[in-house]
């Protein structure tokens, strides 16, 4: 039945184009390479002679810097042939049939439904996701080489038993006999041309060392370079054309894997689990980010995976998403809910299609089997819970705690997380009003107290959050409209509400999005103003101390002075750049001396954030040392030869607390504001 897939006419086409793109890499490179030897051999037959002739120690040196000017552009077009491309797999865990019987009977059946060799080992991480790899070079262009499995435990975590069996049926889809060869080629090509482009510190220390030898030499290197340059940017450009065609070739590549998942499982094991991804991966980075804030208090999970679960279920509830076989059933207008743009644009540089047209490709194949098994994809596993820990332990074992850690058990985290969303969330009275927004400003002392026939639930209704979300996507959209303008996106057409345009209706186009995003500020102000009179009113009524007026003020007056305050530290980090390049010294000390009237603003910054009382519960012990000990003394960051970077690193870390500290500020009184609003609801 496999066999009987008959690729796309898009499949086909976008291969054509991939062939074409190898055809014109391999004739631009060989050109580049009989350039290259024929320069070798007259630099090398020059510098013999030079030395013949004028047999000196001056011209041996340059006879040998000549010589060398040829070799050292061969040596650099032929480098990557020697270069193999290792999976880093230090964060993996091998197992073997023995140890997961189940596990390795359904890769087996899912081999030879798909009719593929099976994989020379399979590894366990933690990540929410599965894939296929092998360790490349540019001989596994010519040889065949058997490819790894690697299954991620995040992913195990969060699907059945039929949805893992179609995930991996996708994956050994890439590697069937039809699909991959083309795509392999063009990948190996791409990694050669990265090579060449990018991959060049060992390159790059040899031609130091070679030049270091003698300024003669020296000289020619500095040739050599240029001329190399120049090369570059020939390939950068072939780099453009070959990876471009790639990227398009792959987006094909997985809709051809889906389908072939289509043909073992049916399509909607495959579609539910796409759904679910991005849930997942998000519960996961949730967990990590709760162990991140928690590696200075020394303490690390017990098994991440529990926790993982317990975060999907919670958000799913938070959001009313329903649960199906134990897992959330998100829907695609789920996946879309705040979605409002109208500008599709085909990014040619995607190497996945979106989820949104994965899903409407499968439903396209309308292949629907029997109902395979809905338990927890987890069953498989002979003791799920200690494979589990042990990937858990292998992951904080990489933490460089300060001492032995502690353990966080499950009920401990649950609490905590909870109490970590509530501090960090809105009200869900405001319906996401306020996620992305925050109130428009207006002068509340001019604000007329109307009659009370306002509801709370018209001001936050589903109407009144789509104009807002409408809002981010019209800005979005126009923005994205100014960069096909001015040709920062590469492409000649786009489509915007259903409709074809060329790059030239762009402009008008945005004149015409500039007026509906008008109306659409004034619909949005007015509601605020609404919002400020029903909260007002029932103040009012509840005849205790005003405190609204001055929360909005304060909002208001955050409002005014953010992005001054932000704007320091990107003029900072700005004039931080040259950290990052080599740059002559006393070049190095005049930058330092033009920071100082930056680091002066920037203190007294720090200063008002210790001293402001709303912050003293987000400014954590580890904060508070490392803003202490910058506003300790005047630090110097640079010798006469070399930097200081321990100061450096104190410099930093305090621009770091300073953009946090700013951001949780804002935060801060917006949600004082949002819950006192609240608290005169009840």
């Amino acid at each position: 039945m496999i066999d009987q897939i008959v690729p796309t006419v898009a499949f086909k086409t976008q291969t054509r184009k991939a062939i074409f793109s190898i055809f014109l890499f391999t004739l631009v490179y060989s050109l580049l390479l009989l350039l290259a030897v024929a320069l070798t051999a007259l630099c090398i037959y020059g510098g013999v002679m030079l030395v013949i002739t004028v047999p000196r120690i001056v011209t041996i040196a340059l006879g040998a810097g000549l010589a060398s000017l040829g070799i050292l552009i061969l040596v650099f077009l032929l480098k990557f042939i020697f270069k193999s491309h290792k999976v880093d797999r230090s964060h993996l865990l091998e197992i073997t049939a023995k140890d997961e019987p189940e596990l390795f009977a359904m890769i087996e059946d899912i081999v030879k439904e798909v009719g593929t060799q099976f994989p020379k080992k399979v590894y366990l991480s933690s990540e929410v996701n599965a894939s296929v790899f092998y360790n490349s070079s540019f001989w596994s262009m010519f040889f065949p080489v058997r490819k790894n499995l690697h299954i991620g435990l995040g992913l195990v975590n969060s699907v059945t038993q039929e949805e893992l069996k179609a995930v991996l049926a996708h994956e050994f889809g890439h590697f069937s006999q039809k699909t991959m060869k083309v795509g392999s080629f063009v990948y190996s090509v791409n990694h050669v041309i990265f090579n060449l482009l990018y991959d060049n510190d060992g390159y790059d220390e040899v031609v130091r060392k070679w030049s270091s030898i003698s300024n003669y030499i020296a000289l020619f290197a500095v040739l050599a370079v240029r001329i190399m340059d120049g090369i570059k940017w020939v390939l950068g450009k072939m780099y453009g054309v070959v990876n471009k065609s790639y990227m398009a070739l792959s987006r094909e590549m997985e809709f051809h894997a889906d389908e072939i998942a289509a043909h073992v499982t049916g399509y909607p094991p495959l579609a539910t689990a796409l759904l679910r991804f991005q849930l997942a991966d998000n519960s996961m980075g949730n967990v990590l980010s709760f162990y991140e804030e928690r590696i200075n208090s020394n303490q690390k999970s017990e098994n991440i995976f529990k926790e993982q679960h317990y975060v999907m279920h919670f958000i799913a509830s938070d959001n009313q998403i329903p649960i199906q076989n134990d897992f959330p059933a998100v829907s695609v207008d789920e996946l879309n809910r705040f979605n409002k743009s109208k500008l599709v644009i085909k990014d040619q540089w995607a190497s996945h299609p979106s989820t949104e047209e994965r899903i409407q490709r499968l439903e396209q194949t309308q292949i629907i089997m029997e109902n395979g098994p809905k338990q927890s994809a987890n069953q498989l596993f002979r003791d799920i819970e200690k494979t589990q820990k042990q990937i858990t332990e292998q992951m904080f074992n990489r933490v460089p705690f300060a001492e032995i850690p502690s353990t966080v058990s499950l009920p401990i985290f649950q609490q905590e997380y909870q109490n970590s969303f509530t501090q960090n969330t809105f009200s869900k009275v405001y319906n996401a009003y306020y996620d992305n927004k925050n109130p428009i400003k207006f002068d509340t002392s001019m604000i007329a107290l109307a009659p009370a026939h306002l509801k709370v639930s018209e001001l936050y209704s589903d109407d009144k959050v789509q104009l807002v979300y409408s809002h981010l996507a019209l800005i979005n959209d126009m923005d994205s409209l100014n960069m096909i303008t001015d040709k920062t996106y590469g492409i000649k057409t786009f489509d915007y509400d259903g409709k074809k345009h060329n790059r030239k209706d762009a402009p008008e186009l945005v004149a015409a999005l500039h007026q509906e995003l008008m109306a659409l500020e004034q619909q949005i102000a007015d509601n605020d103003r609404n919002i400020y009179t029903y909260f007002k009113q029932l103040e009012n009524t509840k005849g205790g101390a005003p405190k609204l007026e001055q929360l909005y003020s304060d909002l208001f007056g955050l409002d005014a002075t953010f992005e001054t305050k932000f704007e320091l530290y990107t003029k900072m980090q700005q004039k931080l750049q040259f950290l990052s390049v080599v740059t002559p010294h006393e070049e190095i000390q005049s930058n330092f001396r033009h920071l100082t009237s930056l680091e002066r603003e920037l203190k007294k910054e720090l200063q008002a954030f210790l001293e402001d009382p709303k912050l003293a519960s987000e400014i954590t012990e580890p904060i508070r040392e490392n803003i202490e000990k910058y506003l300790s003394k005047e630090w110097a960051y640079f010798g006469k030869q070399s930097y200081f970077d321990d100061n450096l690193a104190v410099l930093m870390q305090a621009l770091s607390n300073y953009s946090f500290l700013l951001g949780r500020s804002y935060f801060v009184v917006k949600k004082a504001l949002l819950d006192y609003q609240v608290s005169l609801l009840q």
